[in-house]
């Protein structure tokens, strides 16, 4: 049932890009949140820890309109921003027990437990948030208790997957709730947003069961120790490769506070069941023989300071990689980040592993639904609108090339990235406008404190190095009082700077001596000038000007 009321949907992260998935829902002075995620850092961003939504610039003249907050599952691109949302928005939010699990995780390492009204949710329920009646199905991913949404408003009926894949054999028996969707299809579907993540990829998705061989033939295979590196959250993974230690007499130690912590919780909730015996500390698995242990860890997508990334580079405190290890990264890179996983992967070589991963070994299979999955659930659904989400902008296009395909009709695709506003009309879609929205950097324990030109002066830094120009001028005379001080650090070898070293400095008493009162920018500019037609390169320019 429609009226001439609006429907806003506000995507604040996710389209255009892969990670930090979060979508708002705005009826009235109603606002639904869906997801608060994080995303990795690109190469060049340098000190980065992870990039968040910039929710507060929509939302902080609006943080009392919300209503609820729903996270559809626990991966850190969904759930990682919950303690920056949470320091701006107070509202209820709604998650399944195994998300639910990992939000108390996550909030009680940054101190804010008890500081959130956590509400569980089960797929199958429908509830009455604001204006919005949400219906939560579940939807197999790389993790349990995924959900998809069906969100029925006065302007119409929206469908949100967030991730999503058809697996017919998953591995927690549990498969995507193919009947409520076709039941929505029923009712009539006004706008679908589904995941697009491999919209690119032919076929269809692996089963998550896949793997089970492939971990048999590198337990077979290995001789010494094993280690395993995966994302903390990914739960079903930690059940998997604990049954393949069962079956090749190993014992499993968990390394991180992340993954302990992960661990320990889904035990307590009853997603992972293995008995007692098979669970030795890691303290106690540097004793055992090579051949009896397993080790699960952090850092499949090469993070720094991850365990796996500390092996990498040496700097692991508790333990080392020993020759003859056998490391599993199962995991994809995630887009953009495939050139630290590699770097990682040849650390590891040298360090003397043998590395296993995904493109020459079966030990990791995505959990997003590829194309001939993406046409299954056109079909089901019906929907009169498609709005292609979570993915970069290549995907949400191959998206919308599937939907073509399968007769949606090309008007009503509607691609957009993060900030385009869509509205909804008596259940017509306009574009309406859009707003700002940048990277939000998290810098240790800063937020926002860094900005993209700060990160752009790190990359110059990196790449050309810095030169310090110290002049002490007469402040009657306007003159240089002394000969000028130049200093560089990783710009270029001194024998090579050397002799450039008289005509710069010949140049910058030209310049003090021409000035007309802006010194500093004059210099400056005269500096980069010269560099560049000496070196073709240009280091990032500090000017001290000392004027007495």
């Amino acid at each position: 049932m429609t009226n001439n009321k609006i429907l806003r949907i506000i995507p604040i992260g996710g389209l255009g890009e892969v990670g930090k998935n979060m979508t708002l829902y705005e009826y009235g002075n109603n606002i639904l949140i869906v997801d608060a995620g994080i995303m990795f850092p690109e190469n060049d961003m340098l000190g980065i820890d992870y990039i968040i939504p910039d929710f507060e610039n929509y939302l902080k003249d609006k943080r009392d309109r919300v209503r609820g907050i729903i996270f559809t599952h626990g991966h850190e691109d969904h759930i990682g921003a919950v303690q920056h949302l949470l320091e701006m928005v107070d509202a209820p939010i709604y998650a399944t027990r195994l998300t639910q699990g990992l939000l108390e995780v996550k909030l009680n390492r940054h101190g804010m437990s008890g500081k959130a009204d956590l509400r569980r949710v089960n797929a199958g329920e429908q509830i009455q948030i604001g204006p919005f009646k949400v219906d939560f199905f579940h939807v197999c991913h790389s993790i349990p208790d995924g959900v998809g949404l069906g969100i029925e408003t006065p302007a119409g009926l929206v469908v949100h997957t967030s991730d999503y894949k058809f697996d017919h054999t998953p591995v927690d028996n549990w498969p995507t709730d193919y009947a409520k969707l076709a039941e929505f299809a029923q009712r009539g579907v006004m706008a679908l947003l589904a995941d697009s993540t491999n919209a690119t990829d032919p076929g269809w998705t692996p089963s998550e069961r896949t793997i089970d061989s492939g971990l048999d033939q590198v337990f077979e295979a290995a001789k010494g120790r094993i280690l395993v590196a995966t994302f903390a959250s990914l739960i079903s993974r930690m059940q998997q490769v604990v049954n393949a230690a069962e079956r090749h007499g190993r014992k499993i130690a968990f390394a991180g506070r992340s993954m302990v912590d992960n661990m320990n919780m889904a035990r307590e909730l009853g997603y992972v069941d293995f008995p007692e015996r098979l669970v030795i500390s890691i303290e106690k698995s540097l004793s055992m023989p090579d051949n009896q242990v397993v080790i699960m860890a952090t850092g499949s997508q090469g993070e720094p300071r991850s365990i796996m990334g500390r092996l990498a580079n040496g700097t692991n405190r508790l333990f080392d990689v020993r020759k003859g290890d056998t490391i599993v990264l199962s995991s994809h890179p995630i887009p953009g980040n495939e050139e630290p996983v590699y770097r990682t992967i040849n650390q590891l070589f040298r360090r003397g592993a043998d590395v296993v991963y995904e493109s020459i070994a079966p030990v990791h299979v995505s959990g997003h639904a590829s194309q001939e999955e993406i046409k299954l659930l056109l079909h089901l659904v019906r929907p009169k609108y498609l709005i292609p989400i979570h993915g970069e902008l290549r995907m949400l296009k191959q998206h919308a090339r599937l939907a073509k395909e399968v007769g949606v009709p090309e008007e009503n695709i509607c691609v957009v990235e993060n900030g385009q506003i869509i509205e909804f009309v008596n259940g017509e879609l306009r574009l309406a406008e859009r707003i700002p929205g940048d990277y939000i950097f998290v810098d240790g324990s800063g937020v926002g404190v860094v900005d993209r030109s700060i990160v752009r002066e790190r990359e110059t830094l990196g790449q050309d190095g810095i030169m310090v120009v110290n002049l002490a001028v007469d402040e009657s005379s306007g003159q240089l009082r002394s000969d000028p001080e130049i200093l560089t650090r990783g710009f270029i070898l001194p024998e090579e700077l050397d002799p450039m070293l008289d005509d710069l400095k010949k140049q910058l008493r030209k310049t003090v001596q021409a000035s007309d009162g802006n010194l500093e920018n004059q210099v400056l500019r005269a500096v980069k000038s010269f560099l560049y037609q000496e070196t073709k390169r240009n280091p990032f320019i500090f000017v001290n000007i000392k004027s007495n």
